[in-house]
Parts: C-alpha cells; sequence; structure tokens
C-alpha cells in the first residue's frame, strides 16, 4: 500500500492543488515555458511527503479547514521543488528521478528564474493568511525565503571540507531538509486550530523524522544503484558533499588520507574505489544508528499524541521512514 494510501488521503486532489499554483496565476501564460517547465516537473513524480505532512498535522487541529490545509499542502511541495532546481544547479546534477534535470533542459539561467519564481509564488500565496490569527503561515515562508537557502549555501561553502564537523553537517541535514518537514506538521496543526502545544510536538516529531531521512539519503548513495537513486550512486561523493558516513569513516587513520585525496579532478576510478572502502568500514552502520536514534525520538513523540485519533497517522509516517531503505 502506497503512503498517501495508507493515511487515507487523495493524492489527486493534492496533484491538482499544486497545479492551480501555476494555471490560476494570470500572470504567467499557460503555453510559456515557466508554466510548462513547473507542470512537467510536478508530473514527473515524488511521493508528495511533504504535502502529506502539512495534512496529517491538519488532523490535530480542533476546526477543520480542507481548503486552507490543501493550499499550504501545494504551497508546500513548491517550495520543496523549488529547492530541487536550485540542488541541482549546484551539484552539477544531470538527472533528477531517472529524468534528465531541469537545468539541463532549460539552461542554468532559465532554470534559476523557473525556482525563484516558484519560491516568489508560494510567499504571495502566504499573503493571503497574513495576520495575528495566522502568524503561523510565516513559518513557510521563512523557510522558503532563508532557510533553504541556506542549507544550499551550507552545501556549497562545505565541498570538499573534510574537516568538517558532526555540528556542522547536522546543522545542514536541518536547514535542508528537516526543517522543512517539521514546519509541514506545525503548519497544518495551526491551519486547524491546533494548541500550541500540540503543533510544537508534532514540529519535533517532523524534525526528528526530517533527520532520519537526510541520513538515510546520506546512506542509500552508498548502497543503492543508480537505477534506484535516480541519479549516479557515489553522487554526494562526487560532487564534494562530506556526509554522515565519510564522516564516520574519516575516523579510521588508514582510511582518512584517501578519503582526503577526492577532489573536484578525482577520476570515476579514485571515487568508486573510496566508496567501497567507505561500504566496507563499519561508517555505514554507524550512520544507521544515528539515523535509529531519530526515529527513536519520533516514536516516543508519538506517545506523548496518542489521545488523539490521528497519532496512528503518525505511526504511519514513522514505519514509512524506518522502512525507505529496504
Amino acid at each position: 500500500m502506497k503512503l498517501h494510501e495508507a493515511l487515507n488521503i487523495d493524492l489527486n486532489e493534492i496533484n491538482r492543488e499544486i497545479k492551480n499554483l501555476v494555471t490560476r496565476d494570470k500572470d504567467v501564460p499557460k503555453k510559456s515555458q515557466l508554466a510548462q517547465s513547473i507542470l512537467e516537473l510536478i508530473g514527473s513524480g515524488g511521493k508528495r511527503l511533504r504535502p502529506l505532512m502539512v495534512i496529517v498535522g491538519s488532523r490535530f487541529g480542533r476546526k477543520p479547514a480542507v481548503r486552507r490545509t490543501l493550499q499550504l499542502s501545494a504551497a508546500a511541495e513548491f517550495i520543496h521543488v523549488a529547492s530541487l532546481i536550485h540542488d541541482d544547479i549546484i551539484d552539477d546534477a544531470e538527472l533528477r528521478r531517472g529524468e534528465p534535470a531541469l537545468h539541463t533542459k532549460t539552461g542554468i539561467l532559465s532554470a534559476v528564474h523557473i525556482g525563484n519564481y516558484m519560491s516568489a509564488r508560494v510567499i504571495e500565496l502566504l499573503s493571503k493568511y497574513s495576520g495575528d490569527k495566522n502568524r503561523y503561515v510565516h513559518d513557510l515562508s521563512s523557510v522558503a525565503t532563508a532557510q533553504l537557502c541556506l542549507g544550499e549555501y551550507q552545501q556549497m561553502e562545505h565541498a570538499f571540507d573534510y574537516d568538517l564537523t558532526l555540528e556542522q553537517y547536522l546543522e545542514k541535514s536541518l536547514n535542508k531538509t528537516a526543517l522543512l518537514m517539521a514546519t509541514c506538521l506545525r503548519v497544518g496543526a495551526l491551519s486547524t486550530e491546533s494548541t500550541e502545544d500540540v503543533a510544537d510536538l508534532l514540529y519535533n516529531f517532523g524534525e526528528s523524522l526530517g533527520m532520519s531521512f537526510q541520513i538515510q539519503d546520506d546512506i542509500l548513495d552508498f548502497t543503492q544503484s543508480a537505477d534506484v537513486l535516480g541519479k549516479p550512486a557515489g553522487s554526494d561523493l562526487r560532487h564534494g558533499q562530506v556526509t554522515l558516513p565519510v564522516l564516520f569513516a574519516l575516523q579510521d587513520p588508514e582510511l582518512a588520507p584517501v578519503i582526503r585525496r577526492i577532489g573536484p579532478s578525482s577520476s570515476s576510478e579514485e571515487v568508486a574505489h573510496v566508496l567501497e572502502l567507505v561500504k566496507n568500514s563499519g561508517a555505514l552502520a554507524r550512520t544507521e544508528a544515528v539515523s535509529q536514534d531519530y526515529l527513536s525520538k519520533a516514536a516516543a513523540i508519538v506517545q506523548q499524541l496518542s489521545s488523539f485519533p490521528a497519532h496512528a497517522d503518525l505511526e504511519t509516517l514513522l514505519q514509512y521512514f524506518a522502512g525507505r531503505d529496504h
């Protein structure tokens, strides 16, 4: 059973709302490269994790607001997709979900503008809900305009930085991935007038899931094939992203000098050799243990919300995140 089915959420309804963000913008011609590129990106797949989290969060509120929640879920996906466009440009990635990345089709300049438009469109949408009563929508605006950009910048700043600390890695992962997931759950809850305490618990739950999600992504880059990943295996290492498995492998005095030799001009053979060294070390097992620690924190929060019927949806999310490496 797919995640949206397990959560009893109509994915078609979400997809329609996401498309409406483009098609109902009177300033964007429907046949333009901008509109067609975004619609193609939206139609290329994806599990819609972030919109699903907005809707799950809304089930903890006291006053359903279906239309508002749907729009917020669409906004969350727009933010996510815009960040992927910029990510692929920064990483010089040729593939996204097994298909040519947007910038390889439109050119870098056009792709940057498309990503920027998507972020700005979200802010325009959220401005409709401005005011003290709906101040929570600024959380999404903040993530769209600041935190994700900060995460992307941190990723660039620390390319091939083998002196990266664990704290710096965790902060980058928080900004790049976990904050948006956490904010989706919190914003969803507040959109239906949950209490602040419940919204904060959901935020903490989402943050823990998001950190585990990013760490699992780091592991998958070493363990999965290019067909499964939709991009070349070892892509993170090739682009200088020092992830948690690499940080742990660097603690081995025999591996460290070999890893540190990997740079922008390293050959595919050199990168493949280091990938094998990391895989055959204890680094992946240590990384998996950190991921499990975050999942345990998330599970403890589910127990704190057990009086809500929707806590079963949190269990479903937890099981999905725990099993995505299998």
